[in-house]
């Protein structure tokens, strides 16, 4: 189902049929429908009322998922990625209205959007299209690093002609390497005047993650939250081992912070371990297995916790450098 998410001050949720209306008096503008290949004008009321039934029905089926974009309840417009027969791939669409242009809202909505959707949903590559006069749509998808692959053109049923439209994509690879986390370069003294400097090298980053077990032998996850990067992905419990930190005391420390859990004297039992190239950084990320405890898991930062049979872990989407352990883990457990 059409999962909730928030963009800035922005929540995208799935459409209601009580914004029938809204939908309705937002798209029935000109500037608006003229940019919509597929829509008439004058736009009506029940045209409204059947495409929000049949977003409804798309997101039950997996086929597709649309958001109202509202901001303090408000619905401002939709955006919406509609799957591939594969589910590989998505085409993203949007629409906003003109009261709300200008103020990067689009470019906001649409980067969660995307980001769940090659993230969450794992789809290889998101496409879209835009009619050649619509400068404001092509910016944004620029902005958001989609690359032009051709034109073509389609039937705008609403200028009641053909128009010519630019095709853009945005691969997986391209995305998540653009959205890593700035890494800080070292700054040479100032005297320092090298006659060849040579590339810099990845800067390895050294995290710490717990594969917590409880009596059933399930194991601990934890969804980050929105507002939080790959916000909706579901991961093992840790974080980022700080200067001056062993692996073991960052992860007591990750522990007590995130769940509340004293594992001061447990057994951190070291399994296996996690090194891959991360586009700015090199991450290396050691999963210690854990089955004791003092106090209860409780999220307190803002994280849905659920326990989970080693056989479904697979179910659950998960960052990418959490996928080597799942086998690992299920062979362990089974």
């Amino acid at each position: 189902m059409t999962p909730e998410l928030k963009a800035g001050g922005l929540v995208l949720r799935a459409l209601q049929p009580e914004d029938a209306p809204a939908v309705h008096r937002l798209i029935n503008d000109w500037s608006v429908v003229r940019m919509l290949s597929r829509l008439p004008f004058p736009y009506p009321r029940d045209l409204a009322e059947q495409w929000i039934d049949s977003t409804r029905h798309d997101s039950a089926q997996g086929s597709a998922h649309h958001f109202a974009i509202t901001r303090d309840g408000s619905l401002l417009g939709a955006i919406g990625l509609v799957l591939s027969d594969d589910r590989r791939s998505g085409s993203l669409g949007y629409w906003l209205a003109p009261s709300a242009w200008g103020q990067g809202l689009t470019t906001q909505a649409a980067r969660r959007v995307i980001e769940w959707g090659l993230t969450v949903l794992r789809l290889e590559k998101i496409t879209a299209d835009a009619a050649q006069d619509n400068a404001a749509s092509l910016a944004v998808l620029t902005k958001l690093g989609f690359a032009k692959t051709g034109t073509s053109s389609r039937r705008f049923v609403s200028r009641g002609q053909d128009c010519p439209i630019d095709l853009l994509e945005l691969p997986r690879t391209t995305f998540l390497l653009e959205a890593q986390p700035p890494t800080e370069a070292p700054v040479p003294p100032a005297e320092a005047v090298p006659v060849a400097m040579e590339p810099p090298k990845p800067r390895t980053l050294l995290v710490v993650a717990a594969a917590l077990l409880d009596a059933q032998g399930r194991i601990l996850l934890a969804k980050r939250p929105e507002g939080k990067r790959l916000a909706g992905l579901w991961e093992f419990p840790g974080g980022k081992v700080e200067r001056d930190e062993t692996p073991e005391q960052a992860l007591i420390r990750e522990m007590r912070e995130e769940l509340g859990l004293d594992l001061t004297g447990s057994c951190l039992a070291p399994f296996t371990f996690v090194s891959e190239n991360a586009g700015p950084f090199h991450l290396l990320m050691p999963l210690y297995v854990v089955r004791r405890w003092r106090g209860v898991p409780t999220p307190r930062e803002g994280q849905t916790l659920e326990w989970v049979a080693a056989t479904d872990l697979g179910r659950y989407p998960m960052p990418d450098p959490d996928l080597p352990l799942i086998p690992l883990l299920q062979e362990l457990l089974g």
